[in-house]
């Protein structure tokens, strides 16, 4: 029977820096660093979306937005951890083309041995309008393309 081994950073690793290192992979499209955190049993739900269901198939999602010219940022609020549950509280900035928009989600993820096995983002649909108007405004006024905030 094949035993799969963990690297040292991975095995050592807590849950929140776990999460933390995901999140700002997507950002830096740094996608094998994506695939290794998450789990081949993946379950990811933008809560009200329809669930995904592994990591393999998420990783690819994320790559294939990310290589047509998308972007992904995100700014971590707070990072709360229990046990092998993180429950963070961020800003995210999705970006097609000229299109920017920021919105506020909080997420619940579960690692186990060094993966994400669980990914639950909620988020709010009034808030999720309001940056996609202006999104649409920054497109012919840079200037009020949405930010991370600091």
């Amino acid at each position: 029977m094949a035993t799969t081994r963990k690297s040292k950073v991975e095995s050592i690793a807590k849950p929140d820096a776990i999460v933390t290192r995901f999140l700002h992979a997507i950002a830096g499209r740094d996608y094998a660093t994506m695939a290794a955190l998450l789990d081949p049993d993946l379950v990811y739900t933008n809560v009200s979306l329809p669930t995904i269901r592994g990591g393999g198939r998420v990783a690819r999602l994320f790559e294939q937005g990310l290589s047509r010219g998308g972007g992904f940022g995100v700014k971590i609020h707070s990072i709360a951890v229990n046990g092998d549950t993180v429950l963070t509280e961020r800003t995210d900035l999705l970006k097609v083309g000229p299109f920017q928009m920021c919105f506020w989600v909080c997420g619940t993820f579960r690692v186990q041995d060094g993966r994400i096995v669980l990914w639950r983002d909620y988020f709010d649909w009034m808030d999720i309008g309001r940056a996609s108007l202006r999104g649409l405004a920054g497109i012919a006024l840079p200037g009020l393309r949405a930010k991370l905030p600091d």
